[in-house]
């Protein structure tokens, strides 16, 4: 995919911008997907790993050389432990909206500033680069669905194409078999990421249920 320098959390906030998606379903889900993506990443470049359930910094003074990654190190850094899952939910406004405004910055969304009842001021956020984003979300779908072999694909887009279904962006999640190579191929050159992958895509489909219940 010709998204290089967005990262994994970054890609997974574009595709839950989904103009077909009601807005406060949408709203609801983004944090906790794109907290999941920050934590497979640092899994992926080999910052956090794995310790019994519990997600572990490997190296306190290691950063990633990306604000929201290097906020999300901070953060594990600084609290008390806790399980993958619970990772998903605590406090994930702070990595989204730190998302949020890089994607700002690159272009990808756009600021609209306002004030509600023509006094107090507040910012609404809308998609600014609509192809590119409608790009990404082909390719995706091509990495779910289509020919592509899964050894061709990177780690980074099958850890994609594994958390954005988790969160109902793509209806059904890849067919049998070859979800279970995507979720292989993504976990290839991290020792345990398989299991975190499960632990986080799991509670990615739960905040997506309570998400979108009417």
């Amino acid at each position: 995919m010709p998204h290089g320098p967005l990262s994994l959390p970054a890609r997974l906030c574009l595709l839950a911008w989904d103009a077909a998606r009601p807005a406060a379903g949408r709203a609801a889900l983004r944090p906790g997907l794109v907290r999941a993506g920050a934590l497979v990443e640092l899994a992926q470049r080999g910052l956090l790993s794995d310790v019994d359930g519990i997600a572990t910094p490997v190296d306190l003074d290691a950063r990633a050389g990306d604000p929201v990654l290097d906020g999300l190190m901070d953060l594990v850094r600084e609290s008390c432990p806790h399980p993958w899952r619970t990772w998903v939910t605590l406090r994930a406004r702070v990595t989204f909206d730190a998302v949020r405004e890089q994607l700002v910055a690159e272009g990808y969304l756009r600021a609209e500033k306002h004030r509600v009842l023509g006094v107090f001021p507040s910012v609404e956020y809308a998609l600014e680069r609509r192809a590119a984003v409608e790009v990404l979300r082909e390719e995706t779908r091509q990495v779910l669905r289509g020919p592509l072999p899964v050894a061709g694909i990177s780690e980074r887009d099958a850890a994609l194409a594994v958390l954005a279904p988790a969160a109902g962006l793509f209806g059904d999640s890849a067919p049998g078999r070859h979800a279970e190579e995507l979720a292989e191929r993504a976990a290839a050159a991290t020792p345990g990421l398989r299991g975190i992958l499960r632990e986080l895509s799991t509670a990615v489909t739960a905040g997506a249920a309570v998400a979108t219940s009417p």
